[in-house]
């Protein structure tokens, strides 16, 4: 007997999750969530919580505006190359080098700027696109030779580092103006509490109103969106966060600029990832190679791309410890700061197996990473036992992921 499929009801697929109505609606589609490994941001959010309360408890100085602008402008830095790794762990791939290539950017602008006498901003350019070169060259190998990114990266860790070390040659640190243009980028504050507040309420009223025109855009065209009182709430949320984080900085010095380039350089990222066809795009390569392939991704030059990308946030990134601490030496961008980054980005959400992560969460891990850091500091730990707790926390951050992601396949969700 012939079915009629005009009356027949709608056939839902069974691993999309329907929320329904109301609070319980929420507790419903959270403990679904949950139940397929997607988690999201609770368990760093949650970890972060506790690691505050945890060092504020042993030393009432943690919490304490000084400590909190200067962990901020602490996190930039590091923060800068993490964001730019997460595109290189979303395709499915590693990048190693991302602490020899921010050490050869400090060096390339400290010996352009100081030694040779170059414009400060010419140089910086000129340090920016050693970042860039080095993360194509990264890419080509990998992208067209086949060549596997961990050698790759591997390689190139070893071999930036020492064109550093020749670069700044036998004289080991190069001491940068305290006035001049990269060192204002860590340096100054703006005192006056309405930039502080200013910043916070346009930040608040640009969320708002964007969310309320996608759903719009969303319920003209007949397909699903977040309720008004959702929308409310999550904007009540951000200015919660975002107000107390203004009070607090303007107690201490005012905004600092380091933070504030930092935020837009977040919200464009963000915006590519998500935003955009390319972002799409990065997202379907780390779901699958072939599976984007035959989608019309270009797939060598997309993972050319990621890893220029990472370079240049590395470069980036240099420029900024540079700043830190107004000099280039022999040891910019070594030590920790490889595993300080990858340990960010995965503490952050970022899968190592590739398809998921997103830059706000790698904040997060980088807040999670300096806030240990800061902690440890503060009560005179040892660098050790840091190491072993970082360890620790990126270890339980691996196991998540991975148990995540046998969730996910359990519900056919990966």
């Amino acid at each position: 007997m012939a079915v009629n499929r005009e009356n027949a009801p709608p056939q839902h697929d069974p691993r999309r999750i329907v929320r329904g109505p109301g609070l319980r609606g929420y507790v419903d589609e959270f403990r679904c969530r949950a139940r397929g490994g997607e988690l999201g941001s609770l368990p760093v959010v949650a970890g972060l919580i506790v690691i505050w309360v945890v060092f504020e408890s042993l030393d009432s100085a943690f919490l304490s505006p000084r400590n909190l602008s200067n962990l901020g402008v602490d996190t930039v830095g590091i923060g800068m190359i993490t964001v730019g790794i997460v595109f290189v762990l979303l395709v499915g791939d590693i990048d190693l080098s991302v602490g020899s290539v921010s050490g050869l950017a400090a060096a390339v602008f400290a010996v352009l700027n100081v030694n040779h006498g170059l414009a400060e901003w010419l140089a910086l350019l000129l340090a920016v696109l050693c970042g860039v070169g080095a993360g194509a060259v990264h890419g080509v190998f990998v992208a067209r030779m086949g060549a596997p990114a961990f050698v790759v990266t591997l390689a190139g860790l070893l071999g930036w580092n020492g064109l550093m070390l020749l670069v700044l040659g036998t004289s080991g640190t190069i001491n940068l103006n305290d006035e001049g243009l990269v060192a204002t980028l860590t340096s100054y504050y703006f005192t006056h509490a309405v930039a502080a507040y200013g910043i916070a309420a346009l930040g608040v009223s640009g969320y708002f109103l964007l969310s309320w025109l996608e759903r719009r855009r969303r319920t003209s065209a007949g397909v699903p969106a977040r309720p008004r009182g959702e929308i409310v709430a999550r904007t009540g949320l951000l200015a919660a966060v975002a107000f107390t984080t203004a009070a607090v900085l303007s107690a201490f010095q005012g905004l600092p600029l380091a933070v504030l380039i930092f935020l837009a350089v977040l919200l464009g990222l963000d915006f590519l990832l998500r935003r955009t066809a390319y972002g799409r795009r990065v997202f379907a390569l780390g779901g699958g190679v072939e599976a984007a392939r035959r989608a019309g991704v270009n797939v060598v030059r997309l993972r050319i791309t990621v890893f220029a990308l990472s370079g240049t946030m590395a470069a980036v990134g240099g420029i900024f410890l540079a700043s830190r601490i107004t000099s280039a030496s022999h040891a910019s961008g070594s030590g920790d700061l490889l595993m300080n980054v990858i340990a960010a980005a995965v503490i952050g959400g970022t899968s190592l197996f590739g398809g998921r992560g997103s830059i706000w969460s790698a904040l997060l891990g980088v807040l999670v990473i300096q806030s240990i850091a800061s902690g440890m500091a503060l009560l005179g730990i040892q660098v050790a036992v840091q190491f072993m707790i970082t360890g620790g926390v990126l270890l339980a951050a691996v196991a998540i992921d991975a148990l995540s992601r046998r969730l996910q396949k359990a519900h056919g969700r990966a």
